[in-house]
């Protein structure tokens, strides 16, 4: 794995449209940028970079974690392919791997890692969803944070990003459902 580089972003969020949140909701979100080692070309087996995704996982973790106050409530996990790659790559990184790189230091999550990958050129936002990390009827907790970094992916590189918050949204008002509907 060459990574060229590592960019973390937290985020408060006090209030929402015209409405004081009713607790501050903290995100964080981290993004590894990698060289694709099979850019510019089609390979069938991509099982190389489910390790990878692990592993930067970890690391992303580590640089996450002091920056969130409370404890984690929701997560979720995101890619950009550069485009010389293909979108396999980015899932490569997220499955089947990662998911034990981010439950690990927050103490489990029984709910599947909501995630989206897509190819896009340097300068391409992800949206990164986010659900709860114990209950995924949580409706409160469907959200997102997009992000971008500036100069990534380049056309030889991905960008994986993981994303942890606090909190749901900060003002809720669609309720808890808790069965499928």
């Amino acid at each position: 794995m060459r990574i060229r580089k590592i960019v973390t972003i937290a985020e408060v969020i006090n209030g929402e449209g015209r409405g004081e949140a009713v607790r501050p909701v903290t995100r964080v979100a981290g993004a590894g940028i990698i060289y694709n080692p099979h850019a510019g070309r089609f390979v069938d087996d991509v099982s190389d970079l489910f390790s990878v995704g692990y592993e930067l996982g970890v690391m992303l973790m580590k640089h996450m974690l002091p920056l969130l106050p409370a404890p984690a409530e929701s997560y979720g996990k995101a890619a950009i392919v550069g485009v010389n790659g293909d979108l396999e790559h980015g899932h490569a990184l997220l499955h089947p791997k990662l998911g034990k790189a981010m439950r690990d230091p927050i103490g489990g999550g029984q709910s599947l890692i909501p995630s989206s990958a897509r190819v896009g050129p340097a300068g391409a936002t992800v949206d990164i969803p986010l659900g709860h990390k114990d209950d995924q009827w949580s409706f409160d907790h469907f959200d997102a944070m997009t992000i971008c970094v500036p100069d990534s992916p380049r056309p030889d590189e991905i960008l994986m990003a993981i994303a942890i918050a606090d909190g749901g949204r900060p003002i809720p008002r669609v309720g808890k459902a808790r069965t499928a509907t």
